[in-house]
């Protein structure tokens, strides 16, 4: 057995030593955003947006409040940083969303639910307790206001558990409360 120093340098990556390669993996139907050319290009021009200009006017504020003295105490300059960060966050999630865009229709001739379609389901064995969503990116609430349906992506737990579902078939899913829930798809449209 190593001893605790020797254990940590034998873990450790030595300098020169090739990493692993990077593991690949196809996209899976769940991983793809479906959206309109439209939305799709909303997206885009709001991505361009903020990285270009929007980034230049953010570093002017930071560079405008580092103007004003002490940093510690200077309101303006940690408003400006938060402002960046959230910022850049948005550009990493418009960039991720992007990246696995499909824009177009979904297709039609699928078998089972796939992402873009309207779907209705019953919970728990009761058909008085239904509800009906679009399986889809909760970008579209943001896109288009004439969204009027809950929007579940296909990574939520819902979304995941009727993906390639057949109309008449049960499924079940664990909630985020851990309440494992049965819901029976009757029917989808795209």
């Amino acid at each position: 057995m190593l001893a605790p120093d020797a254990a940590r340098e034998a873990s450790a990556p030595r300098v020169g030593t090739p990493r692993p390669a990077r593991l690949y993996y196809s996209r899976k139907v769940a991983d793809i955003t479906w959206l309109t050319q439209e939305a799709y290009d909303k997206l885009a021009e709001e991505l361009a947006y903020l990285k270009g200009e929007g980034r230049q006017k953010v570093s002017a504020k930071i560079g405008q409040a580092r103007e004003e003295g002490d940093l510690s105490e200077n309101g303006g300059y940690h408003a400006a940083r938060e402002e960046q960060g959230q910022m850049e966050a948005r550009i990493r999630v418009l960039s991720a969303m992007l990246e696995n865009a499909q824009v177009g229709e979904p297709p039609s001739a699928a078998s089972g639910v796939q992402p873009g379609m309207k779907v209705s389901i019953y919970y728990d064995g009761d058909p008085d307790d239904s509800d009906e969503f679009l399986l889809g990116s909760r970008e579209l609430l943001a896109l288009d206001d004439s969204v009027d349906i809950d929007v579940f992506s296909p990574q939520s737990p819902l979304g995941a558990a009727v993906l390639g579902v057949e109309a008449g078939q049960t499924v079940s899913y664990q909630a985020p409360n851990g309440k494992t829930i049965q819901v029976t798809v009757t029917g989808f449209s795209a």
